[in-house]
């Protein structure tokens, strides 16, 4: 286990050295959420009664959404990953004394939580400082706050299991591009990061939240405001967690197969 906090440690002492990206980011996300608060609330005051979460919910999960920007997006992965695994430097990985799946897990982990950590405080604290109706509410109550923090870890647990599954289906193809652009577009669709779940068709969505992707960022999200509460609340967390073992039982079988057939072009 210490080498793989080793491997932590240094790819998050690398991530929290650009400071200069994180500002450039940052900038980015606080008008993105501002910009798409402002077009909610035009939606909202022309019929307020027709949505299902209250303005104030909607703001929060904004915002947040922004803050933690990096433990949600599901574009976001390790580029050097990629090139080991296309210009087959990826057998320099395999020569370690060490699991893949574990090293690699560990570092992307570290890769977002250093990112989130250079851009989630200033996030917060503008969203909080904004007047009304713009300005990031309360958690609907301690309870939610402490569970939004352990949901949102959960989440991010498992937005790492599924990228390691693509890592693992990557290794299995000539080239990567087809698998990086097309399932993270339908991730993304899925799990609340363009519009929240609660915005779809009733029927639609009683499915998507029995997805793994609702777990991601939905729960945790919705959790905050109060918006997901009572026995609804304890199913998504429980789907939540089963989806997260799911996600790594299966991630690590298909590295242990994929790398039993690995072959490096040119040796």
């Amino acid at each position: 286990m210490k080498k793989y906090l080793s491997f932590f440690r240094l790819r998050l002492a690398m991530g929290l050295e650009y400071r200069v990206a994180a500002l450039a980011g940052l900038t980015t996300q606080f008008f993105w959420g501002f910009m798409l608060i402002g077009a909610y609330r035009a939606f909202y005051e022309s019929n307020p009664s027709a949505f299902p979460m209250t303005f104030q919910a909607m703001v929060s999960y904004i915002w947040l959404q922004q803050a933690f920007l990096a433990f949600f997006n599901t574009w976001r992965y390790d580029n050097d990953i990629f090139s080991l695994i296309t210009d087959g430097g990826i057998s320099y990985e395999l020569a370690r004394p060490v699991d893949l799946y574990r090293m690699w897990y560990a570092k992307n982990l570290a890769m977002r939580i250093s990112e989130a950590a250079l851009r989630f405080a200033p996030v917060l604290l503008l969203a909080v400082l904004l007047p009304q109706p713009f300005r990031l509410g309360k958690p609907a109550s301690p309870a939610h706050l402490l569970l939004f923090l352990c949901t949102m870890t959960t989440g991010l647990l498992l937005m790492i299991a599924f990228v390691m599954i693509l890592y693992g289906l990557c290794m299995r193809t000539v080239s990567p591009t087809g698998i990086r652009l097309f399932i993270p577009a339908i991730a993304e669709f899925l799990s609340g990061q363009i519009i929240p779940l609660p915005f779809f068709p009733e029927k639609m969505r009683k499915v998507l939240e029995l997805l793994p992707f609702a777990g991601m960022q939905n729960v945790p999200l919705r959790i905050y405001g109060g918006d997901l509460s009572g026995d609804a609340m304890w199913m998504s967390i429980a789907l939540q967690i089963f989806w997260l073992g799911v996600f790594l039982v299966l991630g690590k079988l298909l590295f242990r197969s994929t790398v039993r057939r690995a072959v490096v072009q040119g040796g």
